[in-house]
């Protein structure tokens, strides 16, 4: 495999494969108390780097030329609603919810929310591993048929609906970022529906896959295909299964989140920097990009809701009073909203329907 391709398929979800073993091999070396503290305070920290900017550059694709795209021929009828939808009223709701749940302190509200962005995450990352599939395997030059699409889609939904349903619990009382919510049973009936959904999911896409190659000759690239399994089975389905890891995949599926953003940008600079346009050069506007998305993110996820948290949240001898919402109420509702918001962008952002997307599959220009 050439260096290239080698650090692409590690960039899209292959390094999962090495990973894992050394998250094990780490929890097994030094006890699992030592290897979950070690792995937390290397996310933390990483995030502001990694996990923050791979939702601000959504907002950078996203509202780029805002004004074109709303209201313009750039986008056909179906795509300007979903850019509406997406840039208007999903944000509005959004940030209205949010705010009647922070001005009544009601955490049923703001639960709500957070279950909302838990039960759209699946959705978000099986699409963006179908998305590692299709964009990487038109790029080597193989492009799925209706039949192959529309397994793998099978596939990716089927995974997303069993990781919501397993595992089955009933209903109690949860905390996420500081917020204690009262969460909806996942009965045992609908893990087993979701589990027998998937299995036939599975038989449907190895029949697929098998009759392309016994019928034409023509088989899936391997890489792209590990990077769509990855994304499914490890990012999705079993994210937990081993402790230290866990703490991993929001890393990797940003990783793999950035690549493809280098690569749409990459290669719309490269086709600007020369004539007739003369733009600027390739490494100044990728540059200018992740400074961008650096500052945004700080911004979104620590700057702007410390600032709230500490000029709005009522405090007694500097405990909170409202113990429901915890200490962070405000980076709470940023959390679940740029989260949530950020699927929703992603929707419009990387659609066939989006004209950009075509420098995704642009041949390299050296």
């Amino acid at each position: 495999m050439p260096r290239g391709a080698t650090v692409e398929f590690l960039l899209t979800g292959g390094a999962t494969l090495f990973l894992f073993p050394l998250a094990w091999l780490l929890r097994h070396a030094v006890g699992l108390d030592d290897a979950e503290l070690a792995a937390g305070f290397t996310t933390f920290y990483a995030a502001y780097v990694i996990n923050d900017p791979h939702f601000a550059v959504t907002y950078l694709l996203f509202y780029k030329d805002v004004r074109r795209r709303a209201f313009g021929a750039t986008y056909g009828g179906a795509q300007q609603a979903r850019f509406w939808i997406s840039g208007l009223f999903v944000p509005l709701a959004l940030v209205g919810t949010a705010l009647v749940a922070l001005r009544t302190h009601s955490a049923v509200a703001l639960g709500w929310m957070i279950q909302l962005m838990f039960f759209l995450v699946g959705w978000h990352y099986v699409k963006q591993g179908f998305g590692v599939l299709t964009v990487l395997s038109a790029r080597r030059g193989v492009r799925l048929g209706t039949r192959e699409r529309r397994a793998v889609l099978f596939h990716c939904f089927a995974g997303w609906a069993y990781a919501w349903a397993n595992p089955a619990l009933p209903a109690g009382e949860f905390e996420e970022k500081g917020i204690v919510y009262r969460q909806l049973a996942h009965p045992r009936s609908v893990e087993l529906v979701a589990a027998g959904v998937l299995a036939c999911s599975v038989v449907v896409l190895v029949a697929t896959l098998a009759s392309a190659w016994i019928r034409e000759r023509r088989r899936l690239p391997l890489a792209p295909l590990a990077g769509l399994l990855v994304t499914v089975w490890s990012w999705t389905i079993y994210s937990s299964i081993d402790p230290v890891f866990r703490y991993l995949v929001p890393a990797l599926h940003a990783v793999q989140y950035l690549y493809f953003v280098w690569l749409l940008k990459r290669n719309e600079a490269r086709a600007g920097e020369g004539p007739p346009t003369f733009g600027r050069p390739v490494a100044l506007q990728l540059g200018l990009l992740a400074l961008s998305a650096l500052g945004l993110g700080f911004f979104l996820f620590r700057g702007m809701p410390t600032f709230l948290d500490a000029a709005f949240v009522p405090r007694v001898h500097g405990v909170a009073t409202h113990e429901a919402l915890g200490e962070t109420p405000w980076f709470a509702a940023f959390f679940v909203i740029v989260n949530i918001h950020h699927y929703f962008m992603d929707h419009v952002v990387w659609r066939r329907e989006n004209p950009e997307t075509r420098w995704l599959t642009t041949a390299d220009m050296r």
